[in-house]
């Protein structure tokens, strides 16, 4: 079941935990249906997390973070790599997931590429008509939590926040 825009207007890091199991669904190119069930995610909460990008206030760029949960947040990563966000909580914080792997894609830039989205989702309400949407699984399977990868930039307190969450039994790159 498609999940409905409540399950996003709440703390990033409830969302990116409770996201693990469920389907990141897309249509192939013959209109079928792709599920991949999320396995990795990474919480991003606010202007004072200094490794999330409102860490500098309002831009153009980060003005859908601002936005009420259920959008896509999608930037390209060293002008090669997109990456896929959900923005969480109310409209006027600025919070969003990064999801970092699916079943059969690890790693951000592969799972974007794997999937074929781009930077035409942005700010879009996650939904069937997005071509883009998530639904709710009932599989749970122990889940770690850890440091995020790649955000020394914002110092140890932020870099080293155990905002990072995946299954156990995944074999991750770390």
């Amino acid at each position: 079941m498609e999940t409905d825009k409540d399950f996003y207007v709440r703390d990033v890091k409830v969302v990116a935990r409770e996201l693990l199991g469920f389907f990141l669904c897309s249509y192939d190119k013959q209109g079928k249906v792709v599920r991949s069930m999320i396995r990795e995610t990474e919480a991003y909460d606010g202007e004072q997390d200094l490794a999330c990008h409102a860490s500098k206030g309002k831009t153009v760029r980060t003005s859908v973070m601002y936005e009420q949960g259920g959008r896509w947040y999608v930037y390209l990563c060293y002008g090669m790599h997109w990456m896929l966000n959900i923005v969480t909580g109310k409209e006027g914080y600025p919070a969003a997931v990064l999801i970092r792997g699916v079943s059969g894609f690890y790693g951000p830039g592969r799972l974007t590429k794997g999937l074929g989205v781009n930077g035409s989702l942005n700010g879009k309400t996650q939904g069937k008509a997005s071509s883009l949407w998530i639904e709710s699984s009932t599989s749970r399977e122990r889940i770690l939590t850890g440091p995020r990868i790649g955000v020394d930039y914002a110092g140890f307190e932020w870099s080293q926040k155990p905002y990072r969450f995946w299954f156990s039994n995944d074999q991750l790159m770390k």
